[in-house]
């Protein structure tokens, strides 16, 4: 597009008369909203908080589970 990118603003893909110049405007459009989503999404992927809920629930199941019963000889 020859107005550059437009991030977080609805996208212009039509004239004034509402008619859609060219579809590959529209797949352009729809591809950067998906770009972004998708940088969004990996940095919350990647927050150090993100990362450690699979310890955190392991030690949270560690520290609740029952003791175990000792074997009798």
């Amino acid at each position: 597009m020859a107005d550059g990118r437009q991030k977080d603003v609805p996208w212009k893909v039509t004239d004034e008369q509402g008619v859609v110049q060219t579809w590959e405007q529209v797949t352009v459009a729809v591809l950067m909203d998906i770009r972004d989503e998708l940088k969004r999404l990996n940095a919350a992927i990647y927050c150090p908080n993100f990362v450690a809920i699979p310890r955190t629930l392991r030690r949270i199941s560690a520290n609740t589970a029952k003791p175990r019963k000792k074997a009798k000889r």
